[in-house]
């Protein structure tokens, strides 16, 4: 393994990081209707497990409402068991057609709550961001036996680790500030 294939490597595995934080702050309910929440919702069609969103339109009502519209209207009842079993903290209401999903207004309480739970699931993040600095390093640590590397070329390598796990580390920060912001608005 090359000094580049390093960072490169590390720079990869940083970034599916931030992809993951992202993911999971898109699950979060803020109080406005957002499909990403759909996300997780599988839903038994025929026998194969296929993601709601593949199987069905969704639309964003008025800011508290999804409506949910399948292609086929014969697996309605599949959607809502499935909405149901993916635990959405929101009961599925169909009328035969579609499927509406109201999202509650949320109390200043529970936005402090879910306040918290965004700033643990950054706090995460940088845990993850900085294990992969220390994998890195610890690879670094290996190239330099290996290879019997120059001082300097090992300095300006751990300076460019450090470079790269800042610039995470400050994307995992405005990712939480923004969903926060997002969070605490009414």
């Amino acid at each position: 393994m090359s000094i580049d294939e390093l960072l490169l490597n590390g720079e990869e595995k940083m970034e599916k990081a931030i992809n993951a934080l992202k993911k999971e702050y898109a699950g979060i309910r803020t109080g406005r209707a957002n499909p990403l929440i759909l996300d997780k919702v599988v839903v038994d069609y025929y026998g194969v497990p296929t993601p709601l969103r593949q199987i069905s339109q969704v639309s964003v009502q008025d800011g508290q409402t999804l409506v949910i519209s399948p292609y086929d209207k014969s697996i309605l009842k599949e959607i809502e068991k499935a909405m149901i079993k993916a635990e959405l903290g929101i009961t599925p209401n169909s009328d035969g057609m579609v499927i509406r999903l109201t999202f509650p207004p949320l109390t200043q309480d529970r936005r402090k709550e879910i306040s918290k739970e965004v700033k643990k699931i950054g706090e995460e993040a940088k845990v993850a961001v900085r294990n992969i600095r220390r994998d890195m390093t610890d690879d670094l640590k290996k190239i330099e036996k290996s290879d019997n590397l120059p001082e300097d070329t090992v300095k300006d390598t751990q300076d460019e680790i450090q470079k790269l796990t800042d610039k995470y580390i400050k994307i995992v920060d405005e990712s939480a500030a923004e969903k926060e912001k997002e969070v605490m608005t009414v």
